[in-house]
């Protein structure tokens, strides 16, 4: 149904897709259904994220039903249910030591960052929960973590960042 309502919306290709680092950032392709306006037909973006999301982007989003096409990366084995969100390959570079150990486990759909405030932390915050994750993972974890995903889901919680259509772009750690 969804991928039908992107079709009428906002017409072909239904799929946003790009590479991400997965585990130990080996990259793969992630899916989801596409939120935004597509880039000028010279492949440069010339609008921000919040002028290039529509409307029924922005519902997709807030429901998190764009994020459904990722069961196919998690039946593909890329990714898991649960674990840290995979982030853009354009970052690998700029993460320290430390925040590297989030990619020695499988990227997930949800993970411990997004139930403890989503896209309102800051980059910081994000590494700390994604790397505590790492470290306690355990099946019983992960049933809490689905348990306040679907929570946050349905009180449509910290889905983008204050004064943001998306996340604030990573720069790098402070030197």
């Amino acid at each position: 149904m969804v991928a039908l309502f992107v079709f009428c919306f906002m017409g072909k290709p239904i799929f946003f897709t790009q590479i991400r680092p997965g585990i130990h950032g080996k990259p793969f392709k992630i899916y989801k259904f596409k939120t935004m306006k597509d880039a000028s037909s010279d492949g440069l973006v010339h609008q921000s994220d919040a002028e290039r999301m529509t409307r029924f982007g922005r519902v997709l989003r807030s429901t998190s039903l764009d994020e459904i096409p990722q069961l196919w990366n998690v039946i593909r084995g890329d990714m898991s249910l649960v674990g840290p969100r995979p982030l853009l390959m354009d970052y690998l570079p700029l993460y320290n030591d430390r925040q590297m150990t989030r990619h020695n486990v499988k990227p997930g759909i949800t993970g411990w960052a997004q139930v403890n405030g989503r896209n309102n932390l800051s980059w910081q915050e994000k590494f700390e929960f994604d790397i505590w994750y790492v470290k306690n993972q355990s099946f019983c974890l992960d049933l809490k973590i689905l348990w306040l995903t679907v929570k946050k889901v349905l009180k449509r919680q910290d889905v983008n960042s204050k004064g943001h259509a998306t996340s604030v772009r990573f720069e790098g750690n402070d030197k």
